[in-house]
Formats: C-alpha cells, structure tokens, sequence
C-alpha cells in the first residue's frame, strides 16, 4: 500500500521534515516567551505573573496529555498526515481568538485549547519522522532538529520589532509563518502506510527487551538534562544580574541567541559525524560531560564574562544533547506501531522537570547559593552521560 499523492522520502525528506520542526518551534515560542506574557499583563496587571504560572503549569498537563493521546491516535489510524493537518488548522484558529480573550478565565481555556490543538500536530509530526528516516540518517536528522529553537528566537525577535506589527498582526504573522513552514511536509511528504514495516515479526519481536531497558536510559538521561537546562533558564537573568549588575535583559537575549546561533552548525557537525562513524550515542555522552563542565565553571563564576562563558559551554553543548537525542530515540522505541505513543511519553521529559525545578532551586538556592544549584546540575548532566554508558543503538536500519 503506498500514499496517493507524490510523495518525497529518503534524503530529500530531511529538508521537508527540518522545514516543518522549525514551524512547530514556531508555532510556539514567540507566543509563549513573548506575546503570552504580554496579553496576560495587559489584562490581569499586577496579577501577572501569578497567571502566567497558572496558565503556564494548567497548559503544560494539556499539553502532555494531548501529545500521547494523539500520537496513539496516528499510531492506530495508521497515518500521521491528517493529524498535522487538523493540528496546524485548529491551533493557528485558537491562536487567533486570543486578541478577542478579554478575561483572564477566558484566555486560559483558550490557552488549554491551543495546547490539545497544538499537540494534535506535534504528536504525529514527532512520529513522523521515525517513519521515514531511515537509522543511518537520524544523526543528520537531530543535527538539523537544533534549528528549530533558533527559528522560533528568530521569529519571535522579528514579529515584534517596533513599528513591525500590532499585538493582533503579531499572531497572525505567527500563524503564517508556522503554516508555511509545515504546509510542504503535508503535501509533499512521504508516509508510512498502516502496517507496513522493514521487520518480519519474529524480528521486530526478538530485540524488544532490550530496547526496552535502552528506551528507559534514554528517557532518564533526557529528564536529567531537561532538569538542568528548566532550573538554570528559569533563573538565567537573576543569577546573571546577581553576578554582574551590568547585565541587562538585552545582554541576556543576546547571550541566548548565540547558544542557539551556535548550537545548531555544531549539533550538525555532531550527528553527521556520528553517522559517518557509527556511534549514535557518542555525541550523547560527550555533549552531557561538557555540559556538566560548563555548569562547573558556571558555579565557580565571579564575574561576568566567566559566568557568560560557562553558560555557552553548557548552553550550547545541551542544545546539542537534546537535538540530537529526539533524533536517536527514535531507535530505541520498542514497537513502531505505538511510535507516536512512545513518544508522548517521552515529551513528558519536557513537561515534569517543571514541576521538580521549582523545588530543587527553593530548597537549595535560599541556604547555600546558585554555586550549589549548578554543583547539583552538573551530577545530573554526569548522570545522563553515566545512563547512556554501553548504549549500544546499533547503526542498521530498524525503520524504513
């Protein structure tokens, strides 16, 4: 059974999947960085920010939820395309309405709403990928997953320029851009029929143990480093202003866009050269120690160019750690045909390091400093590179 439409696979479906990441990173992160605070300041004033963590915290569950039961959903109707599709129009809809959201009980239905919408894309946009992508592609395919972050910073930088657009245009300009970027991958993307797969089923059968056990490292190594990077980006511009009172919020905009500017080349380098070599947890572990190297000299800081530097060593080295592990997970997932399920769970790595960031920084921070913080952020990101000690992925395609 194929798909009725052209359809482009192999190399060339890189570039339409790299396209439609960016879109999803767009889709969301000038909204919720930007122009979510805003509106919510506009309308709730000195309640702010108490409104931000409640929409923010209520959107996080949905969001999760959403992400698993709708990539079970593409998992069982066995086609990932009308998901993102339904996804992209429903949540570009909802993103609209927000302008016309004038109270605060409103806006955070909408808010729940957007999140199930959004997650109906981004679930089987996710599987999507492990679809297609063949194993020995998938460092390439995480190398370019690191420009989506920087694509949505960018977009976000550019819809609000002064002068560029008002608060309405601003989502409408959000909406098109994201549209634009996934509407290729819809059209023109391959896709796996229902059923169809590389493994007889004594093969896809026999490893599934073991990928299992590898699966759980993998997800445990993520949490750890997702731990790290919620408490330390949370916290940036206060421990930056602490250390050297010159830091404005624009030398912090600055300093996060060159970890992104940064990370992505490198996150490219690194999985190219992991499939070349064969090695796809390699980048893994060195990215994770190099990690926790830029969170100790985070910790041993004094001033403010050492502080900036340890927080590129460690911003830009788990850019890459993450990029590069959405793409490697994506072999260790014990049954492709619950991939997008599996995935959701995965998300989850997303989600619950803010639920534990909160209380990791109140219980150390108050008493001993940010010193002690980053001491404890650096075994965490050791404690990634020790999960993934002896992962053997394998470099044979498990998927198409």
């Amino acid at each position: 059974m194929t798909d009725r439409v052209p359809l482009v696979s192999g190399r060339g479906f890189l570039p339409l999947y790299a396209l439609a990441w960016a879109g999803a990173a767009i889709a969301y992160t000038p909204f919720l960085t930007i122009l979510l605070p805003v509106r919510i300041e506009l309308i709730a004033g000195p309640a702010s920010v108490h409104w931000l963590a409640v929409t923010t915290f209520i959107g996080a569950i949905a969001a999760s939820i959403a992400n698993i039961l709708f990539g079970w959903a593409s998992d069982r109707s066995g086609t990932r395309r009308p998901w993102v599709l339904a996804g992209l129009l429903l949540s570009g809809g909802l993103l609209m309405l927000v302008p016309h959201a004038t109270t605060l009980p409103v806006l955070t239905a909408l808010i729940i709403g957007w999140q199930v919408a959004l997650n109906m894309m981004l679930g089987p946009l996710a599987a999507w990928a492990g679809d297609v992508v063949p194993d020995r592609h998938k460092g390439l395919l995480g190398g370019l997953l690191a420009f989506a972050p920087a694509c949505g910073a960018l977009t976000g930088a550019l819809v609000t320029i002064p002068g560029f657009a008002d608060p309405s245009a601003r989502l409408t300009w959000v909406t098109a851009i994201t549209a634009a970027c996934i509407a290729p991958i819809i059209l023109f993307g391959a896709g796996r029929a229902p059923g169809h797969e590389t493994q007889s089923p004594a093969q896809a059968a026999a490893p599934i143990p073991m990928l299992r056990a590898m699966a759980t490292r993998m997800w445990f190594a993520r949490l750890l480093i997702q731990i790290s990077e919620a408490a330390l980006f949370a916290y940036l511009y206060v421990w930056l202003r602490g250390i050297d009172a010159g830091f404005g919020d624009a030398g912090v905009a600055r300093l996060l866009a060159i970890v992104l500017l940064l990370a992505a080349p490198a996150a490219l380098a690194a999985g190219y050269a992991a499939d070349a070599r064969r090695r796809p947890t390699s980048p893994l572990q060195i990215s994770a120690v190099v990690g926790a190297v830029g969170l100790a000299l985070m910790a041993l800081a004094t001033t403010g160019g050492a502080a900036a530097t340890g927080f590129l060593v460690f911003g830009v080295s788990t850019n890459i750690f993450l990029a590069l592990h959405s793409a490697q997970t994506l072999r260790v997932l014990p049954d492709a045909r619950y991939r997008g399920r599996d995935l959701g769970l995965f998300n989850l790595t997303n989600t619950v390091p803010s639920l534990i960031m909160p209380s990791l920084t109140l219980g150390l921070v108050p008493l001993l400093g940010f010193p002690a913080l980053f001491a404890v952020m650096a075994l965490l990101a050791l404690g990634a590179a020790w999960l993934l000690r002896g992962v053997s992925i394998g470099a044979s395609d498990r998927q198409a």
